[in-house]
């Protein structure tokens, strides 16, 4: 934005606002920045803030001024510790800096004055529509109350989110040694403590709980001095017996912020205002400083305001929807920690370090390979075993690694027979090294087919097709199993092949579609008929018969399909299942055909043979099935003897509203695992053998089932094996391939290097 003397005017004077006016006015003094505070730095929120050497660094290049004087102030260090059942875990290589809040505005306040920034502290900003008006920007930095944010609502669509724990803000005279987590299990619930150096001689502390925890505890009726006075008695070891003192400190949820949109004409968001991440991630003050570097350089390289402000938020949404997810991830962990109390202190620690999925068990090994190692020992790795490649036992079926080739619908069947695609398909894969490699869903009557393309164990034929597969994954491929997923399509039937419309309904052949209700999946979808408690043993009995035609196929595992909206799906959630007989109605009525059908075919599938349940933990949808809900339907799934819980999420209504990521689905396999306590099979977006290893490792899941990778790469379980130096009874190349087992050698490109350097 090259305009001659241009007027900014920045509401806002907490890092971010500062910084941007400072940057500002430092890359054209012509500009005349003015900024509002309401308050001083004396009265600011909180007392240390974590910098990272990536923001560091954007600083130096952009203000070396300001940088020395970050330099000079900083406190460092690079261990963490984790205090838990009396047992202390550290860390280390993780490096930190920090330094006080009071001091960081101090800073910029000095940098503002010396560049002719026009401060104007207790001072309340002018209306934000007036602001717009006689300035050319206006950069609204004003916080999670963000009183611009709402000014404009319609435009911004911000979405706030409060959270479960209550937390409070203070500090201690004294450094700690660390970055400090202290776990306190009291009579009322568990407690704990977040506490980091920020200068020789002073610490933050955050105390944070469950809002039950909170109120059982009466700390909502307490006064803000004895709500210190209580933490600091709490929380007596880790403060050594010294007192915590506040700064205006209230107990307060925390509340993260998303906008859909970030600029409104000239005026543009900043900072909390914009957007917000959990203090457990230590970001808040960096996503500022980061923004304003970022809405500085964008004013500079496009020629007017409105490509500026769109290429800002370009550029930063992205990472900040990275960082609030990893942020959340944390924040979800803390809510939850009750479930993890009893893990082992290793297994807890490298879960806690772990709990945002940025720390990985990979990253972990290069920053502190001593503890990483003792972690794998406690979790019964062999030495030199990665964790993805320890054995499991299902039942009578001794799996030789946790890889799971995840079923992949190829849509490839004549009448319901699986052909050479299937054969060519599930063999690679199981060649590949994959522990067990699961079927399609394969449907168990010609109307319980999605499509026309969809495999089927419903007459002999189809089950002499499929043991044609399995013979040759247990001849080609020994030591890999072979498992089926039994399911039948409800009211999301009768439709195209994927690649010609998914889940649209077919030109013409339609066959019509039965459900728990007569409910269509999304507009234009065909209207199922409601099943009659007639229908209802009909369709039983074709589990059981599949069932049976599986078992002699010779597969080794049989899931049966309760996800994604599909029949017995449809049973389970309250948002698909209308029914008023004793199918419907409460959960334990919702979940009584899917138990009659798992009981059903638990007596015909063989004993030894382990069964597992695929459900969908989550609707992602309004007034649908929720995490607890989940565990619930893990807990009687248990109770008639299934053998793990194969933890997916959605697809169960059209309006669904996912919250995607990587590793997104995890979150409900780990709580499924902990509060239900059946083995679990993670899915959704796991990607690399280091989320394996980290979920894993961290105790959030038992196996990892991958479908996207062994597309990629059919070969993948071998080749993480071979990237991280494994050999072992966990990876096991066939003969034929043996000679692949290591990367092909590529031509050099490296110059020889200078031997002697002579004087002239």
């Amino acid at each position: 934005m090259a305009t001659p003397g241009a007027r900014i005017a920045i509401i806002g004077g907490g890092p971010g606002g500062l910084y941007t006016a400072a940057l500002l006015k430092r890359r054209d003094p012509d500009r005349r920045v003015t900024l509002w505070e309401r308050t001083t730095p004396d009265r600011t929120f909180g007392f240390g803030v974590v910098l990272s050497d990536e923001t560091l660094g954007g600083i130096e290049h952009a203000d070396p001024a300001v940088h020395e004087a970050l330099q000079r102030n900083f406190t460092r260090w690079d261990d963490i510790e984790i205090i838990h059942r009396n047992t202390r875990r550290t860390s280390g290589g993780h490096g930190f800096a920090a330094l006080g809040r009071k001091r960081l505005l101090e800073i910029l306040h000095t940098r503002c004055h010396a560049l002719g920034v026009d401060l104007r502290p207790h001072t309340e900003a002018p209306p934000v529509q007036r602001l717009a008006e006689t300035h050319d920007l206006v950069v609204a930095a004003d916080g999670v109350h963000s009183t611009t944010r709402e000014a404009y609502a319609d435009t911004f669509r911000p979405r706030v989110t409060t959270h479960r724990c209550r937390y409070i803000w203070l500090a201690a005279d004294f450094a700690f040694d660390a970055f400090r987590f202290e776990i306190a299990e009291t009579e009322h619930g568990v407690m704990q403590l977040h506490g980091y150096p920020f200068a020789a001689d002073a610490s933050t502390v955050i105390v944070e709980m469950r809002e039950e925890v909170w109120r059982a505890a009466g700390f909502d009726e307490a006064t803000p001095q004895e709500s210190v006075e209580r933490c600091a008695k709490i929380f007596a070891d880790a403060l050594g017996g010294r007192p915590l003192r506040s700064n205006n400190s209230a107990w307060t949820a925390f509340r993260t912020v998303v906008n859909e949109r970030w600029s409104h004409g000239n005026v543009v968001l900043l900072g909390d205002a914009a957007h917000t991440a959990h203090f457990s991630i230590g970001s808040g003050t960096k996503l500022a400083v980061e923004d304003a570097l970022a809405l500085t350089a964008c004013l500079e390289e496009h020629p007017d305001l409105r490509s500026a402000l769109t290429a800002y938020e370009n550029e930063r949404k992205p990472v900040v929807a990275s960082t609030q997810r990893a942020a959340l991830a944390s924040l979800e962990w803390f809510e939850n920690l009750a479930l993890y109390v009893d893990q082992p202190p290793r297994r807890f620690a490298f879960n806690l370090l772990t709990r945002s999925r940025r720390v990985t068990h990979d990253n972990l090994r290069l920053r502190d390979p001593d503890f990483t190692a003792a972690v794998e020992r406690e979790f019964g790795c062999p030495p030199g075993t990665p964790p993805m490649f320890t054995p499991f036992r299902l039942r009578g079926l001794t799996l030789r690694n946790r890889v799971v080739v995840s079923p992949m619908d190829l849509y490839s069947a004549a009448d319901g027979i699986p052909g050479d695609l299937h054969l060519v398909h599930l063999g690679a894969r199981a060649l590949g090294g994959a522990a067990l490699v699961m079927t399609e869903m394969v449907c168990v009557s010609p109307e319980g087919r999605i499509t026309p393309g969809c495999a089927g164990l419903y007459t002999g034929r189809q089950g002499e097709a499929w043991r044609r597969i399995t013979d040759f994954v247990h001849e080609r491929a020994p030591g890999t199993a072979i498992g089926v997923q039994l399911g039948h399509s409800g009211r999301k039937g009768s439709t195209r092949l994927m690649w010609e419309g998914m889940d649209e309904p077919l030109p013409d052949g339609n066959w019509p579609l039965v459900a728990a209700s007569p409910l269509p999946y999304k507009p234009g979808s065909q209207t199922p008929r409601e099943l009659s408690r007639a229908q209802l043993t009909d369709l039983r009995e074709q589990f059981v018969a599949a069932a049976g035609r599986a078992a002699r196929a010779g597969f080794d595992l049989l899931e049966l399909h309760c996800a994604h909206g599909y029949l017995l799906s449809g049973f389970l959630s309250p948002l698909t299942n209308r029914r008023t007989d004793a199918y419907g109605g409460s959960p334990a009525r919702r979940l009584r055909f899917p138990l009659e059908v798992f009981d059903a075919v638990r007596a015909v599938w063989p004993e030894e043979r382990p069964m597992t349940v695929r459900i969908s933990a989550t609707d992602w949808a309004d007034g649908g099935t929720t995490a607890e809900d989940a565990v619930e339907i893990a807990r009687a799934f248990a109770a008639h003897g299934a053998d793990a819980i194969d933890v997916s999420t959605g697809q169960v209504v059209a309006e669904e509203v996912p919250e995607y990521g990587r590793s997104y689905q995890t979150p409900f396999a780990d709580r499924i695992r902990h509060e239900a306590r059946i083995p679990v099979i993670a899915v959704g977006a796991i990607s690399s053998w280091d989320d394996v290893n980290s979920l894993l490792l961290a105790g959030r899941a038992d196996l990892c089932a991958l479908a996207r990778p062994h597309l990629y790469d059919p070969h993948w379980t071998l080749h993480a094996a071979a990237e991280q130096g494994y050999d072992g009874p966990g990876a096991l190349w066939t003969a034929p391939y043996r000679a692949g087992s290591r990367p092909p050698r590529t031509g050099r490109t490296d110059a020889p290097k200078p031997r002697l350097t002579l004087g002239s």
